[in-house]
């Protein structure tokens, strides 16, 4: 099989601040239940992430900063001594074949399960998630959350910091703030699951003051170079309805524009709408783009979507899917070689090498010809 070297500007060295990558090309946080019960992770995952070293930039799955905020089982934590522990065996190994890594913050809100986590949910209101949720048990009906109380707000905000100082810790070169997909943070910014009449209510700036309360404390812990805040503009995971994107996600940035973090991360993102460009336009600093690929990987790996951020002013490109089956994307790009396709979706939330490390590399696919 004959391939084409790729000349895309992906592959160009990217320098910001304490950013420092070879490329521009991100792994994005991508959550695969590969941790213990407690949140340790399994050194099953050092393998998987220095597989994936290549990147510009990883940002590794979501990781709780409390035991009320955890979501799935088997997903990752950030909250103790073991779970430090183990990530230093992560980010040492991803170290060790030069990758360099961020941790992403996630706390669930309403989308947790006393089943799994032992606790009831918080949440803004008590607003439950829709539907059902998967706990060790299986589905059950989604529980309803309890609205937290400003103590309780004030005690998150704390846990977000000193979630951030073990990433450090244990070895992370930064951490992302998760406001993104339905969790917590994102919730609190929504019309329908933030029916809160205080001072993280109501009105626009009422809403994104949590979030910019997290951001801030996260920053002052272990300094605002060090923090990337995840945003998912008009995103409908997890039940959520917005109600006014528009004006939201204008206040939050400029709210945040001036903090000198690391970098705004927009899922989703499309250069053509106008909500990307206005982000854009307010955000003086590093702006990640993930475009939307769908549930299969593009012949390109993302290439062509990515580039298409970049011409609308992204400073580097997020991929989930093409790096979950690749390992070694960023060759694969570079030399215009085929991908690997992603495997039977279960197989990306259920424990073990299947479907997770045993994604061939590209010279265990080509075969020389005669």
């Amino acid at each position: 099989m004959t391939n084409t070297a790729v000349d895309s500007p992906l592959l160009q060295p990217f320098r910001s601040g304490a950013l420092d990558l070879p490329n521009r090309l991100v792994m994005a946080p991508m959550t695969r239940n590969r941790a213990a019960s407690d949140g340790v992770p399994l050194p099953l995952m050092a393998t998987y992430y220095a597989q994936r070293a290549s990147a510009g930039l990883i940002i590794a799955e979501a990781a709780t900063p409390n035991a009320v905020g955890q979501t799935y089982p088997n997903i990752t934590a950030i909250h103790g001594a073991a779970h430090v522990a183990g990530w230093r065996r992560v980010t040492g190994a991803v170290r060790d074949a030069g990758g360099r890594m961020f941790l992403q913050i996630q706390h669930g809100g309403r989308v947790g399960h006393p089943a799994t986590s032992g606790l009831t949910p918080l949440a803004p209101s008590s607003v439950p998630l829709p539907g059902t949720i998967f706990t060790p048990g299986g589905h059950r009906p989604a529980a309803v959350p309890r609205a937290m109380t400003p103590a309780e707000i004030r005690a998150t905000v704390a846990d977000f910091a000193d979630a951030a100082r073990n990433a450090i810790a244990a070895g992370f070169a930064g951490v992302e703030v998760h406001a993104a997909n339905g969790y917590l943070l994102h919730q609190f910014l929504g019309q329908d699951t933030n029916r809160r009449t205080d001072a993280y209510g109501g009105s626009v700036a009422g809403r994104i003051r949590f979030v910019v309360e997290v951001v801030q404390a996260v920053a002052a812990a272990i300094g605002p170079e060090r923090v990337g805040l995840r945003v998912s503009p008009g995103g409908t995971a997890n039940g959520m309805d917005e109600g006014d994107t528009d004006a939201i996600y204008p206040a939050l940035v400029d709210a945040l524009d001036s903090e000198g973090l690391a970098y705004l991360h927009v899922v989703h993102a499309d250069p053509g709408t106008a909500v990307f460009q206005e982000i854009r336009r307010r955000w003086r600093g590093v702006l990640i783009g993930n475009p939307v690929l769908g549930d299969t990987v593009p012949d390109d790996g993302g290439r062509r979507a990515g580039e298409r951020l970049l011409a609308a002013g992204a400073d580097l490109v997020a991929l989930g899917r093409p790096f979950l089956a690749n390992p070694d994307l960023v060759d694969r790009i570079r030399l215009g070689a085929p991908l690997n396709p992603v495997r039977d979706r279960y197989l990306m939330y259920v424990g073990g090498p299947t479907g997770y490390t045993d994604y061939p590399a590209l010279a265990e696919t080509l075969v020389p010809a005669p």
